[in-house]
């Protein structure tokens, strides 16, 4: 029994000051026990990660609201954003990579659109979040 305590000192202990911690430390089995059979594997949660951090570039979101409204190519987006086509073409490519965004060529041209409503709810519910 006394590792067990030792253990749940290691874990809660060395934070009990914190105001975000509890300040008693009981494991609610049931509800890890829950937490653990839904939570996705590493690889998944590793995707998320990397899905999220291309949201984590003002340029980027502000292209993806773009594409939200209409399609558009490269042209029209430097000169809304007042960026160079070289410029707005890298923030494009990771986008696309992260299949955020597609693209389809017509002619000379190729314009930009989200890849998905998945890509426009996620845009859509981020706004919705942040004017709360």
């Amino acid at each position: 029994m006394k590792d067990l305590e030792e253990l749940i000192m290691m874990k809660c202990g060395a934070f009990l000051d914190d105001d975000m911690c509890c300040e008693e430390c009981f494991v609610h089995e049931d509800v890890v026990e829950k937490a653990k059979k839904i939570v996705p594997d590493d690889q998944k949660l590793k995707a998320i990660a990397d899905l999220f951090k291309k949201f984590g570039d003002f340029t980027r979101i502000k292209i993806m609201y773009m594409l939200s409204v209409n399609e558009m190519c490269v042209c029209d987006l430097s000169n809304v954003l007042d960026m160079s086509q070289p410029a707005v073409s890298n923030h494009l490519k990771v986008l696309k990579q992260a299949n955020l965004v597609k693209s389809r060529r017509q002619g000379k041209m190729i314009f930009y659109s989200l890849a998905d409503s998945h890509v426009e709810t996620i845009m859509a519910q981020g706004l919705e979040h942040v004017e709360e």
